[in-house]
C-alpha cells in the first residue's frame, strides 16, 4: 500500500505480481474458501484506480480483469459490489482502451479484450440465484450515467459475450432499454450502432423469454434504431428472427395490460395480427377533428413487427414460397388495406385513424427494403408494393381532396399536410406501374398543381388573410415544392411538353419571396393554444418561403437552357424569373437573409444554375453570393443535421466547373475569392473531419474526363486552381489522443465487416482524413502522361510539391518523428514516387538537383527511405544521371557528416542502378573507389553504410571477373573480413549484423516493390518506422480503396 503512494510505474509494477501471491494464500486448497477476507485485497486495487497517475489505474484494472484467467476464486459480495463500483467507474475512463505499443490500427482494444473474458468468466462462476441480481445492477449502471461512447462500446460488447442464460426479466429488459435511450444519444453514429448490436446480442442471450412478453420484447426492439443497427435483411436480422421463431411459444403474458390493450397470446403471428387490429382501430377519444398528430412510434413498432413476423415465417421452411409469404403478408397488413382502401371513399373516417394508416404506411415502404446482399433475392418487398399499388387510387383522391379543399386549417394540420405529402412522395416513386397513362399518382399531378396554383391567387385578391386561408396557402406551395421533386427525380410523370406550360408559367409569376403574412389578431389565440407543439409562425413562414424557391429550382433546371434578357429589355411574361437571372440571384441573396440555416438547400440549388450565367457581367452580386452561402456554412459547423447536405450544394454551386473557368479566364476578384473560400475550407477540415473530402471529391469528379463528350478543358481547371490538389496529397492534421482512439476504434467496427449489422445499415461518409489522399492519388493515376496538358500538368505539380518539401524542411532545424513536419515530408516523398512514371529525362533534368539536394538534409528515417527510393528509380531509368550522382560524394565529411548516408545506402543497390548500362565496369570502379573512401571515415554509421555499398559492389565486380582491381582486392577483402570477424558480442558486430539483416537491404527491391500499395503503407514497404496513425489503416490499402471510392470516373 506505501508503495502505491507513489507515481513511479517502474517503482510500482513489481509488486503487482506480489498480489498474485496474496490471493493464492488467501484462499483454501482444501476448503476453496477465503483464509483472508477479500476486502483487504480490494483496498489495494482501490488505491491503484483511484490514482491520479492513469497509468498505474490502467495497471490496476488490467490486473484486476486478469485475476480469473488464471485461477477460480470462490465468490464474494464484496468482489460483485468492487465490479459494479470501483471498477465500472474506472473502465468509464476511454483512454484505457487504446492500442498496445507495435499493434496495428484497428486491430481492436486489448483491456476491451480483457473485459470481455473477465465478465465471461466471472458470470459463469456466480451461483444462478446471484446471476440476475448482478447482471441487473451492471447493467444499470451503465444507464445511470453519461458513458462516452468507446467505454460504453467496451461493456456492451463484454455483456453481449456473457455465456447464454435465464438471467435477466422485465426489469433487466427495461434497464437494457434505458442504456440504448439515455446513454448513448450523442455518441458517434458508427460507435453507437456497433453497440446497439452487442445489446441486442445480450438481450437475445440473456432474456428469460418466461419472464417477458411479446409486447415487451417488441418495445424494446422499437428503441434500437433501424437506420443504424436494426435494418432488415443483416446478419442480426437474421439472429433475431431465429431467436423469434425458437422462443415463439415460450413468451409470458403481460403483467399488466400494454399501452395498447392487447390480449396476449402465444403465436407470434397472432400477436402481430392483432397488434395491427388494436392499432388501426381508433379510440372513441381520439376521433376529434382537430387532435394533434400522432406519435410516430406507434407506427414503427407496428411497421417492425410485420417485417419481423413475415421473415419469421420465412424461416420456418426451407425453401422460399412466394405464396405463402403472401398469404402472411396479406393477412398481417388486412385491416391497413381495408382502411387505405376507404380513404378515397369515405369522408368519415376519424382523423386519427387515416394518420396512423398512412403514417403506417410510409413505415412500411421506407423500412421494408432489405441492406446488405440479400436485396436481390427479397420476395417482402415487391409484395408489399403489390399490395400498396391496390389502394393507390383511394389513397390518391383522399391526398387530393385533403390538400386542395380547405380541409387544412390549423396549424397543427400542418404537420398532416407534411405527412400526405410523404406518402405522395412514396407513391410516386413506387416501381413497376407509375409511369403508365392513367395511374392514379399520375391523374393527381396536374389536379393537384392546378389547384394549388389557384389558392395562392385568390389569396392576393383582397381577401382577409384568415389563419384558415393562410394555411391552405402554406399546404398549397408546399404541394407544389412535392409535386416539383416528384417531376425532377421521375420524369416519366411529366407529360408536359419541354417549352414553358402553363403550370410552368403560372410559378414562374409568382412572386419571390412572397412572405406568408401573419393571421387576424382575432385568430392568434388558436395559434398560440397550438404553439406549445406545432412550429411557430416564423418557421411556418420560412417553410413557405423555402418551398417557393424549391419550385423556383425546378423550373431552372428544366429551362436552363433560356438565354437572360438585359435588365433594360421588356421581360417575356413567360418565365420572367428565368430571363432575369440577376434580380434572381438578388432575390436569392434576399432570402438567405430571412431563412433558417436548414431551410437554404434550395436557394443554393438556383444559385448554382443562375451563378455561372452572371459571373462574367455581375462579379460583384456572385462574390455576394460566395460570401453569404460560406457565412451560412461556417457557422453551421456544429450542426450535424444539416451542415453536410448545405455543404455539398455550397461546394457544388461555388467549384462548378464553369464556374471555375470563367474565374480563372477573368483572373477577377471572384477568382481570388474562391481561392479564399478554397483555403478556409481546409483550415475547417482541421477541426471538422471531413470538409475537405466533400470539396476534393467534388473536384476531382469535374476535373477528370471520363468520356470523349466531355469538354476536354475540363482539367485547365485544375492547373488554374493546382493548390487544391497540392494540399490535398499532403492532407491530414495531427489528432488528439482522444480523437485518435475514436478513428481507431471506428476501423475495428468497420473490420469486423458484415458481422457488424452497423457497417451494412450505415452509410460509410468516407470523412476519414485519409481519403482526401485517396481521391488526390486516383484522379493523378486517371491522368493520361501522352496528353500535353495532362503531362504539364503533373510537372507542375512534382515542382511545387519540391518546393514545399523545401520550405517545411527549412521551417524547423530538426523534423521530430510524426510531427505535422515529418507527416507532410513523407506525402511529398510519396506523392513524388506516385509520378515518377510520368516524368521523362527533360523535365528529371529540371528537378534532379533539387532530389539529390534533399539527400543532405538530415531527415527521418522514413523521409530518408523515399528520397533514396526514388534517387535508385531515376538512376535506373536514366544512368545519363550517374555523373551528377558521383558529385554527391564530393563534399567535404565535414559538410556531409552522417547525410551521406543516404547516398551511400542508394550506392547498396548498385545491381539496380546499372541495369540499363551497357558497360557496367567504369559505374563499378567508381562505386568502389567512393565506397572504401567512406569506409575510412571517423563515423561509425557512416563506416558501416559505406561497407554494405562495398560489399554489394565487390560482388558485382568478383562476377565481372574485373582484373584491373586486383590491386585493391586485398584492402577490401580485409576490410569486409575484419569487420565480419570482429569478436564478442559488442555494439560493432551486433550493429553489421542489424544493418544487414534490415529490410532495405536485406529484402527491399526497389523495382518490384513499386506499386501503390507499398508506396502508401507501412506494411511490405521500407517505411517500417512511419508511425500506423499515419498511413492507411489495415484493409484500406490504395488499391482496394480505389475500387470501392467512387470519388472519380
Amino acid at each position: 500500500m506505501e508503495t502505491l503512494e507513489g507515481n513511479q510505474i517502474h517503482v510500482i509494477k513489481p509488486v503487482l505480481p506480489k498480489l498474485n501471491s496474496l490471493f493464492e494464500y488467501a484462499v483454501s486448497e482444501e476448503t476453496g474458501r477465503w483464509l483472508l477476507h477479500p476486502s483487504w485485497h480490494l483496498c489495494v486495487y482501490k488505491r491503484m484506480l483511484e490514482s491520479e497517475n492513469k497509468i498505474l489505474a490502467k495497471e490496476g484494472v488490467t490486473h484486476f480483469l486478469q485475476l480469473y484467467e488464471t485461477k477460480v476464486l470462490p465468490f464474494s459480495p464484496e468482489l460483485s459490489e468492487f465490479i459494479i463500483g470501483p471498477l465500472m467507474d474506472a473502465l468509464s475512463e476511454s483512454s484505457l482502451y487504446g492500442r498496445s505499443p507495435g499493434q496495428q490500427i484497428g486491430s481492436g482494444s486489448p483491456l476491451g479484450l480483457k473485459l470481455q473474458r473477465f465478465l465471461a468468466a466471472y458470470v459463469s462462476l456466480l451461483p444462478e440465484e446471484l446471476k440476475s441480481s448482478f447482471l441487473l445492477k451492471l447493467i444499470q449502471k451503465m444507464s445511470s450515467r453519461h458513458w462516452c461512447a468507446v467505454p460504453i462500446l467496451f461493456l456492451s460488447k463484454a455483456l453481449a459475450s456473457v455465456p447464454r442464460c435465464k438471467a435477466l426479466g422485465l426489469e433487466g429488459l427495461l434497464a437494457l432499454r434505458g442504456v440504448l435511450q439515455c446513454t448513448m444519444a450523442t455518441h458517434q453514429i458508427l460507435l453507437r450502432g456497433a453497440a446497439q448490436c452487442h445489446l441486442l446480442h445480450a438481450a437475445m442471450n440473456l432474456v428469460d423469454v418466461e419472464e417477458v412478453s411479446l409486447s415487451d420484447i417488441s418495445a424494446f426492439l422499437t428503441s434500437l434504431r433501424q437506420e443504424e443497427s436494426l435494418g432488415r435483411g443483416t446478419a442480426l436480422w437474421t439472429e433475431l428472427c431465429d431467436w423469434l421463431r425458437v422462443n415463439e411459444s415460450c413468451f409470458g403474458r403481460p403483467s399488466t395490460c400494454g399501452s395498447l390493450g392487447l390480449q396476449e397470446t402465444c403465436s407470434l403471428n397472432a400477436y402481430v395480427k392483432s397488434l395491427v387490429q388494436e392499432y388501426i382501430t381508433s379510440p372513441a377519444w381520439e376521433t376529434g377533428e382537430n387532435g394533434r398528430m400522432p406519435d410516430w412510434a406507434e407506427a414503427k413498432l407496428v411497421a417492425l413487427m410485420v417485417l419481423l413476423a413475415v421473415d419469421v415465417e420465412g424461416r420456418k421452411v426451407q425453401h422460399s414460397e412466394r405464396q405463402r409469404t403472401q398469404n402472411v403478408l396479406r393477412l398481417f397488413l388486412e385491416p391497413l388495406l381495408d382502411a387505405l382502401a376507404k380513404l378515397g371513399s369515405n369522408a368519415y373516417l376519424p382523423l386519427r385513424k387515416t394518420d396512423r394508416c398512412l403514417q403506417a404506411l410510409v413505415t412500411l415502404l421506407r423500412t421494408c427494403s432489405p441492406k446488405g446482399a440479400g436485396a436481390r433475392d427479397d420476395e417482402v418487398s415487391p409484395l408489399l408494393q403489390d399490395f400498396v399499388v391496390s389502394a393507390t387510387e383511394s389513397i390518391s383522391s383522399f391526398l387530393l381532396r385533403r390538400l386542395t379543399m380547405n380541409e387544412l386549417s390549423s396549424v397543427a394540420d400542418l404537420d398532416r399536410c407534411h405527412l400526405y405529402l410523404q406518402v405522395f412522395a412514396e407513391l410516386a416513386g413506387l416501381p413497376g406501374k407509375r409511369g403508365e397513362r392513367g395511374s392514379p399518382v399520375l391523374r393527381i399531378i396536374a389536379p393537384l398543381r392546378n389547384a394549388s396554383i389557384r389558392h395562392l391567387q385568390d389569396t392576393d385578391s383582397g381577401l382577409v388573410p384568415t389563419l384558415g386561408r393562410q394555411v391552405q396557402r402554406a399546404v398549397s406551395m408546399a404541394a407544389l415544392a412535392a409535386v416539383c421533386e416528384a417531376l425532377d427525380q421521375t420524369p416519366e410523370l411529366q407529360l408536359d411538353p419541354p417549352d414553358a406550360g402553363p403550370t410552368e408559367q403560372l410559378l414562374a409569376a409568382l412572386p419571390l419571396n412572397q412572405r406568408l403574412q401573419k393571421p387576424q389578431p382575432e385568430e392568434q389565440s388558436s395559434l398560440l393554444e397550438e404553439s406549445s407543439s406545432s412550429p411557430g409562425w416564423g418557421r411556418i413562414a420560412a417553410q413557405y418561403i423555402h418551398d417557393q424557391w424549391a419550385c423556383l429550382a425546378f423550373l431552372l433546371k428544366k429551362h436552363r437552357a433560356l438565354p437572360p434578357t438585359s435588365e433594360g429589355a421588356l421581360l417575356d411574361p413567360v418565365l420572367p424569373a428565368l430571363q432575369t437571372p440577376a434580380r434572381t440571384l438578388q432575390a436569392a441573396l434576399a432570402a438567405l437573409t430571412v431563412l433558417p440555416t436548414d431551410r437554404v438547400l434550395p436557394v443554393f440549388r438556383c444559385m448554382k444554375l443562375l451563378v455561372p450565367q452572371l459571373l462574367a457581367s455581375s462579379e460583384s452580386v456572385c462574390i455576394e453570393a460566395f460570401d453569404m452561402a460560406w457565412k451560412i456554412i461556417s457557422t453551421l459547423s456544429n450542426t450535424q443535421l444539416v451542415f453536410w447536405s448545405n455543404l455539398k450544394a455550397f461546394v457544388q454551386f461555388v467549384f462548378d466547373t464553369k464556374v471555375l473557368s470563367i474565374a480563372a479566364k477573368t483572373k477577377g476578384q471572384a477568382y481570388f475569392k474562391i481561392k479564399e473560400i478554397m483555403h478556409q475550407m481546409i483550415e475547417m477540415s482541421a477541426v471538422k473531419t471531413g470538409v475537405f473530402n466533400t470539396l476534393i471529391t467534388h473536384c476531382c469528379r469535374s476535373w477528370v474526363v471520363p468520356a470523349p463528350e466531355v469538354p476536354q478543358g475540363s482539367l485547365s481547371n485544375a492547373a488554374d486552381y493546382s493548390e487544391l490538389l497540392l494540399e490535398a496529397c499532403v492532407f491530414g492534421t495531427v489528432f488528439r489522443r482522444d480523437q485518435r482512439l475514436i478513428q481507431d476504434i471506428q476501423t475495428f467496427i468497420e473490420n469486423l465487416g458484415h458481422d457488424c449489422a452497423a457497417n451494412v445499415v450505415i452509410e460509410n461518409t468516407k470523412r476519414e482524413d485519409h481519403y482526401v489522399r485517396v481521391c488526390a492519388v486516383k484522379f493523378l493515376c486517371l491522368l493520361d502522361d501522352s496528353n500535353v496538358s495532362h503531362k504539364a500538368f503533373m510537372e507542375d505539380l512534382a515542382i511545387k510539391l519540391l518546393e514545399k518539401e523545401a520550405l517545411v524542411s527549412s521551417s524547423r532545424t530538426r523534423c521530430y518523428v510524426n510531427s505535422q513536419q515529418h507527416r507532410v515530408q513523407n506525402r511529398v516523398w510519396q506523392i513524388l514516387l506516385v509520378l515518377f512514371p510520368r516524368f521523362d529525362q527533360n523535365f528529371l533534368n529540371r528537378i534532379i538537383d533539387k532530389i539529390l539536394q534533399a539527400g543532405f538534409i538530415n531527415n527521418q528515417a522514413s523521409i530518408k527511405y523515399y528520397i533514396e527510393w526514388i534517387i535508385i528509380l531515376i538512376l535506373h531509368k536514366f544512368p545519363q544521371f550517374l555523373p551528377k550522382f558521383w558529385d554527391c560524394f564530393s563534399c567535404g565529411e565535414e559538410h556531409l557528416k552522417t547525410s551521406i548516408c543516404t547516398f551511400l545506402s542508394v550506392l547498396s543497390h548498385l545491381d539496380i542502378i546499372t541495369q540499363n548500362l551497357p558497360e557496367k565496369r567504369l559505374a563499378l570502379k567508381q562505386a568502389l573507389v567512393i565506397a572504401l573512401q567512406w569506409g575510412f571515415s571517423h563515423n561509425f554509421s557512416v563506416r558501416l553504410y559505406a561497407l554494405v555499398a562495398l560489399n554489394k559492389a565487390w560482388g558485382m565486380c568478383k562476377t565481372l571477373r574485373m582484373g584491373e582491381l586486383d590491386a585493391l582486392a586485398s584492402v577490401i577483402e580485409s576490410s569486409l573480413s575484419q569487420v565480419e570477424s570482429t569478436p564478442g558480442a559488442g555494439n560493432a558486430k551486433r550493429n553489421w549484423q542489424r544493418i544487414q539483416d534490415h529490410f532495405f537491404f536485406a529484402a527491399f527491391h526497389p523495382l518490384q516493390d513499386y506499386c501503390l500499395e507499398a508506396l502508401l503503407k507501412t506494411s511490405g514497404s521500407p517505411s517500417t518506422s512511419l508511425p500506423s496513425s499515419r498511413t492507411f489503416p489495415p484493409g484500406q490499402g490504395l488499391i482496394a480503396t480505389f475500387l470501392r471510392l467512387g470519388c472519380a470516373s
